[in-house]
């Protein structure tokens, strides 16, 4: 489903926020992506839906290039990938309902086929009760769930989640979680962003771990990938960003420091991997190279 070969992602001459990634995902796998502040997490998934360009090195999804795209090509690989963001991006002034709905008006569906879709997406959720509310009348819990049913409503192969619960508290966290293992067993391929180690040991799944290169962040805001898939007005856009933070939770979990490691996160089998050497956690290593420029670490 996903392969990224020797990626570089560089903005000016600042240090490169991903530096010599490798990485694979399989069809149908459930995989947390983690790692400190700073190590390209955010930008990965950018990469990864064609908002940013790689410098270098390849990108693959579903066997298609993602960086050899042309712009014309991109929002049709977004009809395959499903993304949901940490602090939903829902317009403030329409339904649910009508929130989910705005994706498959791009589509060109009928109204008719877009309300069946949409519905069926929300139930999905366990939210149908509260499908002709508006963002401000549900909590945050609730419009986590609405975003997620935006991002699958239609029936996405690929699904990626920058951070969804950091906004949460943990016993809400939990429940969006259930909500991503439900997706992935339907057959949906899912992938997670997350500082919050609690969730990570809440499924056993595939961990990877990314390294700091100790590069910012960088690139396009969020918003203006939203913005471009279902045309917010600046004005909706400052409105739901105000909506989202009335609803968040103080509880969020703190973001991981710098320099942590993945002996911090539960698993039994890990691997790291840097600019071609790769070593088992048994502490062997097999393949050479110039070093860990940008270290990835998987957990089983």
């Amino acid at each position: 489903m996903i392969r990224v070969y020797k990626l570089w992602k560089q903005y000016g001459d600042a240090p490169p926020v991903i530096q010599n990634l490798s990485l694979h995902v399989d069809k149908g796998e459930f995989v947390f992506l983690t790692g400190p502040s700073g190590s390209g997490k955010s930008t990965l998934l950018k990469v990864l839906i064609g908002e940013e360009k790689p410098s270098s090195g390849q990108v693959v999804i579903g066997g298609k290039d993602v960086g050899a795209m042309t712009a014309s090509q991109i929002p049709y690989l977004r009809r395959t990938v499903g993304f949901v963001f940490q602090d939903f991006k829902l317009l403030p002034h329409r339904t649910a309902l009508e929130n989910v709905a705005l994706v498959l008006k791009i589509s060109g569906l009928s109204p008719g086929e877009q309300r069946i879709r949409a519905i069926k997406a929300i139930r999905r959720v366990g939210l149908e009760h509260r499908m002709h509310y508006d963002p401000a009348m549900l909590s945050g819990g609730e419009q986590q769930r609405i975003a997620i049913a935006r991002a699958v409503v239609n029936d996405p192969a690929l699904l990626l989640a920058d951070e969804p619960t950091g906004n949460l508290d943990p016993a809400l966290s939990l429940d969006i979680l259930n909500i991503f293992r439900e997706i992935n067993a339907r057959g949906t391929t899912v992938v997670v962003a997350t500082h919050d180690p609690r969730l990570i040991g809440e499924v056993k799944r595939r961990v990877i771990y990314l390294t700091s290169t100790g590069g910012p962040g960088g690139g396009q805001d969020d918003d203006d990938f939203l913005d471009a898939e279902i045309g917010v007005s600046a004005a909706e856009r400052a409105a739901a960003a105000a909506a989202a933070a009335s609803a968040a939770s103080a509880d969020a979990p703190e973001p991981a420091t710098a320099g942590a490691t993945a002996g911090s996160l539960s698993g039994g089998k890990s691997s790291g991997a840097g600019s071609g050497g790769i070593g088992s956690g048994g502490g062997g290593a097999v393949g050479g190279g110039g070093g860990g420029a940008h270290g990835i670490k998987r957990h089983r």
